[in-house]
């Protein structure tokens, strides 16, 4: 969780990415430790080899093109991402009602579910992140962080049997495809709208009016 903290909310983007890495790996021990194996393997190939590649090419760390800026200085007024954030903790709290319906035991014994706990706290704080930041990466760092927590919360409701693992490996292809589609999309409208660009919809509309 604390890999995640750092790479959710450092401003430095070259070293939030690298912290990403280790939050992949962190992510496959956990994954040895709850006697998946293959979920291990697949989580150290996809999230530490193949999905943190994209993030350094949205950088632009391996090309002769031009690279990002490599601290986030975009700021919003205080009250937009406090609403933004309220919004995301209140779809959070609509995932914590559904899992408190399906394991009502949890409410009076939530350590004795340490995956669906682990996983509900990371969606909150990787949706908070998303909603908070308007920088593209980041956003794209907040949703694989996320991702991590709904596969946790997966494997805390299905188990980490042969149906769970198989459910959870469909989840880890599908956010990498989407990881790499975000990366392409964000070199893209970098090259064609500049540092405007990773601001996201709002820095758009401003350079619109």
């Amino acid at each position: 969780m604390t890999a995640a903290l750092f790479c959710l909310f450092d401003r430095h983007l070259l070293r939030a990415c690298c912290f990403f890495v280790g939050f992949a790996l962190c992510m496959a021990l956990a994954w040895l430790i709850l006697e998946a194996p293959w979920l291990a393997g697949v989580e150290g190939l996809i999230g530490a080899l193949l999905t943190a590649p994209c993030l350094f090419y949205a950088l632009g760390s391996f090309s002769h093109a031009a690279k990002l800026p490599p601290y986030d200085h975009i700021r919003e007024p205080l009250s937009r991402g406090v609403i933004r954030t309220l919004l995301a903790l209140a779809w959070c709290l609509m995932v914590g009602a559904t899992v408190r319906f399906i394991f009502p035991e949890m409410v009076y014994s939530p350590t004795e579910h340490p995956l669906l706990l682990a996983g509900i706290v990371m969606i909150a704080t990787a949706m908070g992140a998303f909603a908070w930041h308007r920088h593209l990466v980041r956003r794209l760092l907040a949703f694989n962080v996320m991702g991590s927590g709904v596969f946790l919360l997966l494997a805390g409701l299905a188990g980490t049997n042969a149906q769970g693992q198989a459910l959870i490996t469909v989840g880890l292809v599908v956010a990498w495809l989407g990881s790499l589609l975000g990366a392409l999309v964000i070199r893209r409208l970098y090259q064609l709208e500049g540092q405007i660009a990773l601001s996201g919809e709002s820095a758009l509309k401003e350079k619109g009016k």
